[in-house]
């Protein structure tokens, strides 16, 4: 009867053991479909269980694995989903934490390299196709991929600066290589040119670059007319050119069609208006009036104003001479009664010029008389200071910058972003020039400091000045506006595991207060600390620096050093004889009780007291076998 009993204890004892799913808590599929009823051994002939149905289907290699790579433990929940969980990172973080971005489960290859430049806003056109990526993504394993940026100049400023025909540099070209060069070239050769800034077309489409750029020289070569075709200019006969001293602004009169023509000599007017007034419209081709084509210089009025006619006319005109020079010094505009409407001419009079008199244009008389506004203004260009024109190098033409009003005031200065471009904030203030200027336009500075040094000083979120900020306003901020500001945070606290996905959410961290935020695990996490429950931190007086158990690409997995810091249990006596913390623990909410006696004898008491007989003050109590027993040894 005894042996029947001890039987039944036994088989009672094997249901409850067996009847705890090794494969924790709440799992709950059927044994079924991973065993069989002759063994626990997994046996893929009769292996039912669907991994597809799981958050984590799998697919290509991961097929193929054992099941123990991904679980190490036999509870499966443990597994993390996250690639970078089970495959190491070896491009460290700079790309992100997302495999599948790249890689397939089939393979390790990446075969979209060209859709996630795209992507990325650099997409691989030209000689850049052609790279490998260590070309530009330079690093000790080839295998790194930290943001290089899709200026030109960020891979191209040693080709910048080491180019000498022409001189980048010195000739103050722009660091945006777009700007000249193309970006689906495959080099930096005059086929791949950008040459818009001159355009060569008509008769400047030329594929002889020395043409222009003679003695190989890209540097120097100038953009007027008459630099290049001052020959052209001296060889004219019809008409002589230099003889009739027409404008050497061969733009005046010609387009750049093949040929120079046709031709518009709409100045003519300035000399004698043909286009307008009495003579408008009663003349058909130059020779009309111009009765020597080897000299343009020499004209004739009598052909149409017949001698009897202008007799007659001229009878009561002391000193009258039938010339053509007397008709002209007299009718210099080409109206029978001396009155001229300036505006029919080619220069209209505006504000200052209507308050001027003739002879203040015409002191040479009324040919030849210049339009150019610096042909009059030349001193008041000269003796400027206010912004220095000679000394900053303004264009001589008055007109790109004043109107014609009295004092020069108002004025505009579209030019100005050849000297300081107005993007962003700035162009919103473009015409408010006191603003930057206060009324002094010769040391106005050009550096972002200089003129935001206030703001630099005056920022408390966070304190620039006492953070020793750089004072380069560019490196975090735009020119649209201070708010959002771009930063190298890793200069500062290295944003890594978990937290690179808040690397945006500046506010998750920080709150709105830039200068107060803490660089602690716990000086974030003191909400996380206090408010865990398995177990319990803060009553199991856990330390609060959070990285000497967890990482920080998330809290699980952690790693706990039980051993070092309390009692040995993956070492030692106790190494193997436990399965879950609650083993020991006895009470999942508080884990600085725990148990010795439900291991230890716990249905035998006396046998303990026996065992511990000579053991003055001995009690069957879990503290009190630690206090004897600190390290688990007998």
């Amino acid at each position: 009867m005894r042996s029947l009993s001890q039987i039944i204890i036994l088989l009672g004892l094997a249901t409850s053991l067996f009847g705890q799913s090794p494969h924790g808590a709440g799992f709950k599929a059927n044994c079924s479909d991973c065993h069989s009823s002759i063994s626990w051994e997994i046996d893929a002939d009769t292996l039912s269980f669907n991994h597809d149905a799981t958050a984590f289907p799998l697919a290509g290699h991961h097929t193929r694995v054992d099941c123990r790579q991904c679980h190490e433990t036999l509870i499966f929940r443990e597994a993390s989903s996250e690639c970078i969980s089970c495959h190491t990172d070896i491009h460290r973080m700079t790309v992100g934490s997302d495999c599948a971005r790249c890689h397939t489960p089939e393979n390790w290859l990446v075969d979209n390299i060209t859709e996630l430049h795209q992507d990325n806003g650099f997409p691989l056109l030209g000689a850049h196709a052609a790279l490998s990526c260590d070309e530009c993504h330079v690093s000790e394993s080839a295998l790194e991929f930290n943001r290089i940026g899709n200026e030109c100049l960020n891979c191209h400023l040693e080709d910048f600066a080491a180019t000498t025909n022409p001189n980048h540099q010195g000739a103050g070209f722009s660091v945006n290589c777009e700007e000249c060069h193309r970006a689906d070239g495959f080099d930096w050769t005059s086929e791949s040119i950008n040459h818009d800034f001159f355009p060569l077309e008509k008769g400047h489409d030329i594929s002889d670059c020395a043409q222009c750029h003679a003695g190989g020289d890209f540097s120097n070569t100038p953009t007027d007319c008459v630099a290049c075709h001052q020959a052209d200019y001296e060889n004219t006969s019809n008409p002589n050119h230099q003889g009739a001293d027409i404008p050497t602004a061969c733009a005046e009169c010609h387009t750049t069609d093949v040929g120079w023509m046709p031709a518009d000599f709409a100045q003519h007017d300035g000399f004698f208006p043909i286009y307008s007034g009495a003579h408008a419209g009663e003349w058909s081709q130059c020779a009309d009036c111009h009765n020597n084509p080897s000299d343009y210089t020499q004209f004739t009025c009598t052909n149409c104003h017949t001698n009897p006619q202008t007799d007659e006319e001229h009878s009561g005109v002391n000193g009258y001479a039938y010339d053509n020079l007397a008709c002209l010094a007299c009718h210099p505009f080409g109206d029978a009664d001396n009155t001229f409407d300036h505006n029919s001419t080619n220069f209209p009079l505006t504000g200052g010029h209507l308050e001027t008199e003739c002879i203040q244009c015409h002191a040479n008389g009324y040919q030849g008389t210049p339009t150019e506004c610096e042909a009059c203004h030349t001193t008041d260009y000269n003796e400027t200071t206010n912004p220095n024109h000679q000394e900053l190098g303004l264009p001589t033409d008055c007109a790109s910058c004043h109107t014609t009003d009295p004092g020069w005031i108002p004025a505009g200065f579209d030019i100005h972003n050849d000297f300081y471009a107005l993007n962003g904030a700035h162009a919103d203030i473009a015409n408010d020039c006191a603003t930057c200027h206060n009324g002094d336009y010769t040391n106005t500075p050009n550096t972002c400091n200089g003129c935001h040094a206030d703001d630099y000083a005056q920022t408390t979120n966070p304190n620039h000045s006492a953070l020793q900020f750089s004072t380069d306003c560019a490196t975090c901020h735009s020119e649209t506006a201070w708010i959002p500001s771009s930063f190298d945070h890793n200069t500062i606290y290295p944003i890594r595991g978990a937290h690179v996905a808040i690397a945006n959410d500046c506010d998750a961290c920080h709150n709105g207060d830039y200068s107060n935020t803490p660089n602690t695990c716990y000086g974030c996490h003191a909400g996380d600390y206090s408010q865990t429950n398995n177990p319990n931190h803060s009553a199991a007086g856990f330390p609060t620096d959070c990285a000497s158990c967890h990482s920080e690409n998330a809290w699980e997995p952690a790693d706990f050093d039980h051993d070092g810091m309390y009692f040995p249990i993956y070492s030692g006596r106790h190494n193997g004889k436990w399965d879950d913390c609650a083993d020991c623990h006895t009470s999942p909410g508080d884990y600085s009780i725990f148990s010795c006696t439900d291991c230890h004898a716990h249905n035998n008491s006396q046998q303990l007291a026996n065992e511990h007989n000579e053991v003055s003050g001995y009690v069957f109590d879990s503290n009190a076998c630690y206090e004897c027993h600190p390290t688990g040894h007998e």
